[in-house]
């Protein structure tokens, strides 16, 4: 069943999938993928959709869209280029003008970000075996883990990347402080 949430004008789509386990409330999900959108500077009144999901469907999502065999924890589908994100620490590429508040798009119509698949039982899996945390060293709750692949994966979809030193850094410095934020509950 998909839900959408409203928070400040993003519109997040959740669909869980059957037999998944509960480890984050919905909105808990929604709060922690839009505190990860503005503070990449996703363009406000924008769409995502987050599926919770198992190792059997990422392993597939993995091996049709990626051509990797096996399963992951979070993969992510943008639907805009890098370009269309502002500039960030380790990227060297220069954001693209107007972003993506230049699609014309109808009256009161989002621009669609793209799409998030997380596995709920890898999550839970990496929490249990002390392999969280993306070093693979965390020892932390299996909601802790869910909240840092939600955060991971919606970095991602606005432009973020670890291939490169000086991103990656960035990256996993953003991460921590978003997730530091969310322990608070702000």
């Amino acid at each position: 069943m998909t839900r959408p949430h409203l928070i400040d004008g993003w519109r997040i789509e959740i669909a869980v999938r059957p037999g998944v386990p509960n480890v984050l409330p919905r909105t808990r999900v929604a709060s922690i993928v839009v505190a990860a959108l503005r503070a990449a500077g996703a363009p406000d009144a924008a769409s995502l959709s987050v599926v919770l999901t198992d190792d059997e469907e990422l392993a597939e999502l993995n091996s049709t869209h990626l051509g990797h065999e096996g399963t992951t924890d979070v993969l992510s589908f943008p639907l805009l280029p890098p370009e269309w994100f502002p500039v960030h620490p380790g990227r060297d590429r220069p954001s693209r003008v107007g972003r993506a508040d230049a699609f014309v798009l109808p009256p009161r119509a989002r621009v669609h970000l793209g799409d998030i698949a997380v596995s709920v039982e890898r999550a839970i899996a990496q929490a249990a075996e002390g392999r969280g945390g993306q070093t693979g060293d965390v020892h932390w709750s299996r909601a802790d883990e869910l909240a840092l692949l939600l955060t991971h994966g919606t970095l991602h979809i606005c432009g973020w990347d670890h291939a490169e030193p000086a991103e990656e850094a960035a990256m996993r410095a953003l991460e921590r402080r978003l997730l530091a934020v969310a322990a608070r509950g702000e």
